[in-house]
């Protein structure tokens, strides 16, 4: 079983709050804009961090973090990007991918929107946990923290940090 936190589009900025809420997580997954690479050096303090570049990325998150990610975390096959779309609205290429590799869980960031939808078609759950940040238009920030137990995924809870 592991307890996983999830955020996006930070830009650059550290809140003391994503370490409270993450401080019993076993992993932490950024689905990129992370703005400065201090921003995953802090989040490595807390647990094992998984981070992928976004658009507005370079320099040393460019040089240490790919575009995208696939992996297993328990008995789930994991996708993380940063701009990939969503049920229905996928990127170009994405749908493919997804099913190609078999994800049965696909997490990105890019439009600052909280989003968790199950796709019925690829039967696989997508999250977009919105923007920790505080650059852009959102006006909620948010984060996620799931469970992930074998092939179970459970307990998926949206923070709202203002």
């Amino acid at each position: 079983m592991k307890r996983i936190g999830i955020l996006s589009d930070t830009h650059g900025y550290w809140d003391e709050r994503y370490a409270t809420y993450f401080n019993d997580c076993d992993e932490i997954w950024h689905a990129g804009d992370i703005g400065d690479y201090s921003i995953i050096e802090k989040l490595a303090e807390i647990c094992s961090v998984r981070a992928v570049s976004g658009n507005i990325d370079h320099g040393m998150v460019r040089r240490k973090c790919r575009e995208l990610l696939i992996f297993d975390c328990e008995d789930v096959k994991v996708l993380l990007t940063h701009i990939g779309g969503y049920p229905g609205k996928w990127s170009r290429g994405m749908k493919t991918l997804l099913r190609e590799n078999g994800i049965k869980l696909m997490v990105d960031g890019h439009s600052h929107i909280l989003k968790v939808i199950y796709d019925k078609e690829l039967r696989s759950l997508h999250i977009n946990p919105g923007a920790a940040g505080q650059q852009g238009w959102h006006k909620k920030r948010t984060l996620i923290r799931l469970k992930i137990d074998g092939s179970e995924m459970s307990e998926c809870e949206i923070i709202e940090l203002n």
